[in-house]
């Protein structure tokens, strides 16, 4: 016979697992500090984020605004069929959705929040330090988050110069080349005006760039 104490606390267990909140619903700067320490004592995902970023590099992501000024917050988090990335930019320099855009095609999802974390003050008197302790005052900062869930076969094949799209081998020269033709006859408006909140990203929510 079933306990149904014990199924009652598994199911429990398994609704709070769902309810965990991710760095994405609460960033902390703790545990970012953590996630860089951690990477550069783990051979395996310092060789896992460069293959991440091989593919931001060939997506060409990095000829868009602010895209190469992004900083590593939380990540690579492995799973069976993805590798999870997110990245963190002061709130005046939003990256330029466009180059999110370029890695839908592939299979990448990508989401944009704006929100606020707390990071240690520069020190430069004692009153810069907590009181009773060596550790600096806190102040929010608002930033931008962007984060990007990959295929890891996606990972795999851009090695070999080419990605498997829809059944379809496709080139990544010619995927290029449909881009430019896209951008011709889209109603871009090419400025140096930072993108703001008009772009279709509210203030706070988290935004699939997929429904762009």
């Amino acid at each position: 016979m079933i306990n149904t104490n014990m199924k009652t606390a598994i199911i429990k267990k398994t609704l709070n697992e769902a309810k965990k909140k991710t760095f994405l619903d609460s960033p902390q700067w703790e545990e970012i500090v953590q996630n860089v320490k951690g990477i550069y004592l783990s051979d395996g995902l310092m060789s896992v984020l460069l293959d991440f970023e091989r593919v931001l590099s060939e997506a060409d992501i990095y000829a868009f605004k602010n895209w190469e000024l992004g900083e590593l917050v939380d990540g690579p988090i492995i799973r069976r069929y993805e590798v999870i990335c997110t990245f963190l930019w002061p709130s005046g320099i939003m990256p330029d959705p466009r180059g999110a855009k370029r890695l839908l095609p592939l299979g990448c999802t990508v989401k944009f929040k704006k929100t606020t974390i707390k990071v240690p003050v520069q020190i430069k008197d004692p009153g810069d330090f907590k009181s009773g302790t060596h550790y600096p005052k806190l102040v929010d900062r608002k930033v931008w988050l962007v984060n990007i869930i990959m295929p890891k076969s996606l990972m795999n094949d851009i090695r070999e110069g080419s990605i498997d799209l829809a059944g379809q081998t496709i080139d990544l020269d010619d995927l290029d080349s449909a881009y430019e033709k896209d951008y011709d006859v889209a109603s871009f408006k090419e400025s140096d005006e930072q993108v703001d909140d008009s772009s279709g990203l509210d203030n706070g929510d988290l935004n699939d760039l997929s429904g762009l």
